[in-house]
């Protein structure tokens, strides 16, 4: 089972940007599909960004689309989320999360990409709070 620390969460002021990293131990990043969510207080967990570089397919929530960019570094098995002009909206805690995807069929993993639910993960990580101040 994979590992996963996310760091680069902090209180920022409308409009600005963070850059969210997700350290992934365990396997390479080419075995996995990696996903953000999100959980603000007294809502439902929420995803935001999935991405498999093996099967092509990267996805964004329609709430942050234009704003949010996921992006991978194989070499030091990170997984970047980089948060642009953010809103108070965007308030909550972010998690990544890891599905092991390699061996399976492009149908299937483009299922879980088109539909990011926290139940097709099965690592996740703590969490890192991001604040937009408005």
């Amino acid at each position: 089972q994979s590992q996963l620390v996310e760091s680069g969460g902090s209180l920022v002021q409308s409009g600005g940007s963070l850059r969210l990293s997700c350290a992934v131990s365990g396997y390479t990043l080419d075995y996995l599909a990696i996903a953000w969510f999100r959980q603000a207080p007294g809502k439902g967990r929420e995803g935001v960004s999935f991405s498999s570089v093996s099967e092509s397919c990267t996805r964004y929530a329609d709430s942050v689309r234009g704003r949010f960019t996921i992006s991978r570094d194989n070499s030091k098995n990170t997984v970047t989320l980089q948060l642009d002009n953010l809103k108070p909206e965007d308030t909550a805690v972010y998690y990544c999360a890891a599905t092991w995807i390699k061996g399976f069929g492009s149908v299937s993993v483009r299922a879980m990409c088109e539909r990011m639910l926290p139940d097709d993960f099965a690592s996740w990580g703590q969490g890192t709070q991001v604040t937009v101040s408005s």
